[in-house]
């Protein structure tokens, strides 16, 4: 890669803020599966990413905050047999958790009520869900 990324709301993510590694990677891979480093993970450091407002950074830290160590971002892909191609589906990968969690808060949530007929049904079905119930009883000893 060379040239910066681009996410929502105008924050980019430098080359420079990247890093990767490389690991033996696990599933198909014949003869080659025990030599190649398939497997590929890509750090980001939440710091060195140019973000557009202060309050993007506080929003990915808060949405991503179990997926942080530090201030440190990791996606790991191993699902391809080439490097190349888990390089290519841990950035994307990346660049979506990003997306998401730059993406604004949705609507707030206008509270409502049950209707009148919704209350009458569920409380017809709890009367015949009793009277069910109370015909699987031993009868009274009277």
């Amino acid at each position: 890669m060379s040239e910066p990324l681009a996410l929502r709301g105008g924050a980019v993510l430098p080359d420079d803020a990247l890093s990767w590694r490389f690991s033996r990677s696990g599933g198909p891979g014949g003869q080659s599966v025990n030599t190649t480093d398939s497997r590929a993970e890509l750090s980001v450091d939440l710091t060195a990413v140019l973000w557009a407002t202060p309050g993007q950074q506080d929003r990915v830290r808060e949405r991503l905050a179990h997926r942080l160590h530090g201030d440190v971002l990791t996606v790991a892909a191993s699902e391809h047999r080439s490097q190349l191609r888990n390089r290519e589906a841990a950035v994307l990968r990346l660049v979506a958790l990003l997306d998401d969690a730059l993406a604004p808060p949705g609507p707030p949530r206008r509270a409502t009520r049950a209707s009148r007929a919704s209350r009458v049904r569920r409380a017809t079905a709890e009367r015949h869900r009793r009277d069910v119930k109370a015909l699987r009883r031993r009868p009274p000893l009277s």
